[in-house]
Order: structure tokens, then sequence, then C-alpha cells
């Protein structure tokens, strides 16, 4: 019966277009989860945060509980999506034992999953020593300001009592137990426009990204020799990574010198790295060219620090148990590979974990969907962990 409940309440989530960037339709999405919780006698606080465009895109978030006593265990996870490229993205749809559509792996599919295991646990009636406590927010895929770090910023996430949290990010399998850091720029060169035939009165704003981009690729080898000690995915990289020109433009037609250049900076910085360092390096090069006269302007599109827990964790350990009873073996921990929103937790000296029913491979992708029996077991196992870990008598 709650295998297609849950699934159900999964498309629903789908079929509203939280797209970020902007921001769209937090609202619905949020409000769909609280009637769905209403429905199941649970009570939820909708907790309203700025973004940057209140009236138009509404920032919310939504906090509800089952269970009583002093510990807290977070279950986390974010409602928005990037944007989808057609309409039949947020049409979802079950194929071949797949459901398909914009969030199906990252992450709407393990929202429902984390929404169910509560379920369960009030059907079963469990005894729990604690409260299993449900965080679902904004604006995770773009830095999760508005979302988890106005939560945190505002007290209604808290270090005192809390024994983990868990996450339901598409993992492809394992836990991931770090994450690496970003910074994210956008980098504008002005210059000055003219006719090519009069370039000589003109400042040439390619040129002059040409030579800033020179002194970053120095830069660049020397990062990504470094190698982070965590575990990594086979095929995945343990360096450091920076990345020049994932978006670039420049000029307005041939025959006119470019009066401006902007492109983007993308920094993925390993746990053992920091990110205040590594940003002052890269500002560094950025003043030294304003010194030589370059005008420069750099808009910070993201930034996060990097994050890392043991493996030899309470937590952790109980999960990998539960993983192991409903699957059959117990996962490995790895480093994710992009910015995650344990790192808000792990700040915090709160501990935290991922695992989630989607594939990394197919988050994001055009055709994006997951296993609907791994949504089904990692519920199993976000209601088994949340059981062994708050059991009364087990601290």
């Amino acid at each position: 019966m709650l295998r297609g409940e849950m699934i159900e309440f999964a498309k629903d989530l789908i079929r509203i277009p939280t797209e970020n960037p902007p921001g769209a339709h937090y609202s619905a999405c949020v409000d769909l989860i609280s009637n769905h919780l209403r429905r199941f006698g649970m009570r939820s606080k909708i907790v309203k945060a700025p973004g940057p465009d209140d009236r138009a895109y509404p920032r919310r978030s939504l906090l509800a509980s089952y269970g009583r006593g002093k510990r807290n265990l977070f279950f986390h996870a974010h409602y928005d999506v990037i944007p989808g490229t057609d309409a039949k993205h947020f049409k979802p749809y079950v194929r071949s034992g797949r459901l398909y559509g914009r969030g199906a792996a990252d992450m709407k599919a393990g929202l429902a999953a984390m929404v169910y295991a509560l379920r369960a646990l009030q059907l079963l009636d469990a005894s729990l020593d604690g409260q299993v406590c449900l965080v679902i927010v904004p604006d995770e895929e773009t830095g999760g300001k508005a979302g988890t770090a106005h939560l945190f910023e505002k007290g209604y996430i808290g270090r005192k009592n809390s024994v983990g949290m868990l996450m339901p990010e598409p993992t492809s399998g394992t836990v991931w137990n770090a994450c690496r850091g970003a910074i994210s720029l956008l980098v504008n060169i002005k210059g000055k426009a003219v006719h090519v035939v009069l370039q000589k009165d003109g400042v040439n704003a390619f040129e002059q990204m040409v030579k800033l981009s020179h002194a970053l690729l120095r830069v660049k080898k020397t990062v990504e020799r470094r190698k982070t000690d965590y575990a990594v995915t086979s095929g995945e990289s343990r360096n450091s990574i920076l990345m020049l020109g994932g978006i670039c433009r420049c000029g307005t037609n041939f025959n006119v010198v470019p009066g401006s250049c902007s492109f983007t900076l993308e920094r993925r910085i390993n746990p053992e790295e920091n990110l205040a360092e590594e940003k002052r390096t890269l500002f560094a090069i950025f003043d030294r060219f304003r010194k030589q006269g370059m005008k420069i302007d750099i808009e910070i599109l993201q930034e996060g620090e990097a994050a890392g827990i043991s493996s030899d964790n309470k937590l952790v350990r109980v999960l990998a148990n539960s993983v192991k009873e409903v699957a059959g073996q117990k996962p490995a921990l790895r480093l994710c590979p992009g910015l995650l929103e344990i790192r808000y937790y792990l700040q915090n000296g709160i501990p935290a974990y991922a695992y989630g029913p989607g594939s990394l491979a197919m988050a994001h992708s055009p055709d994006e969907s997951v296993e609907v029996k791994r949504v089904v077991d990692c519920a199993f196992v976000y209601a088994l962990t949340a059981s062994d870990l708050l059991s009364k008598g087990k601290e």
C-alpha cells in the first residue's frame, strides 16, 4: 500500500516545476508536502526566508517531526530542481520499473522516501526515545542561502541533542561522508569598443581576458596536483579542480573591438583545502591586474566550504547496517564530487551523511529517472536507521 502511495506522491512533487533559478512554484510544492503530512495527522511549520524576489519567488522551508524526546535525528531534503529543457520533464511516468521526470533522482523521489519513512514509523507505532525531524528546504541548487543556511542562522536547527542528519542525495548506492567546496565566479572585464580600423583608440577586453586567463591557468596547474585522502568512486579523480570558461561571452560584432568580456571560473575544493585561502589566492590575481589598469568586476555565483566526517561514527554504522539488512550488503563510503548540504550540519558539529535512491549519472540529465525499487528500499533504510538509532535505552 505505502509503495504505491509513495510513488504517486513523488509524481505529484515532480509535476510542480520548482525550477531554480529562479525559484518558481516553491509555495505550491511546500503546500503539497504540508497537506500530505496533514493527512497523516502530522503538523508542519513553514519558515519564510528572504530571497532575490520575495513577491514573485517566495522562499519557503518546511519543518515537521515524528516521535518524542530530547534527541533529534534530521531527515533533510531539498525540493528545488535545475530548470527543465522540455515541458515533458514535469510530466512524470513509470516505465520498466523506473520513475522518470525532473527531480526523480535529485531528489524528489528521495524526499518522498523520507516522508514515507516517517509514515511507516507512525503506522508501526514505533516507540522512539527522540524525534525524527523532517527538514525540507529550497535553493540547494544555488547554495542554500535562503534554505538551510537561513534555518541555522535563525536557530531552527541546532547542535543540542542532535544525533545526526541523513539526506537522500543521488549517491549511486554509496554513502557520501564528505564533499568538495566551491567558489563559482563570473568575471567581467570592461574595455572600450571602437571600430576595428580605430582599434588603437579602443581597449580590447578579449585580449585582456587572455592575459588574465594565462595567470589563472598557472594556478590551475598548481591546484590540480593536489589530491584528497577521502575515498572516491571508481573513475572519479581525487584531484582538486579549477575550470575556466563554463560560460564565456565577448564582443558584439566581428569588426568591433570587444568592449566587454565575461567568463566563469569554477573552483572545486577538496576537504583538506581551505575556502578562505583559495578565495584569497584568486582575488589576489584579480587585484594585481586591476593595479595594471584592467577593469574587472567579480560576481560570486556561489561559495561553500568543503566538509568531511569520519567513517567511524555511530550514525553511519547504524545506517550501514540498515542498508545491509535491506539491500544485502554494506555500502562503501565516498567523497561527493560536488557541493553538498551536509556541510552546514558538519560545520555546526552535527554528524551528517548522504544516502539516496538516485544515481549521480542520472541527476540533472535530460531523461532523469530513478529505480522505483531503490526508492522503496531507501524508505525502509531511513525508517530502520531512525528506529535503531532512537530506540529507548540506546544512547
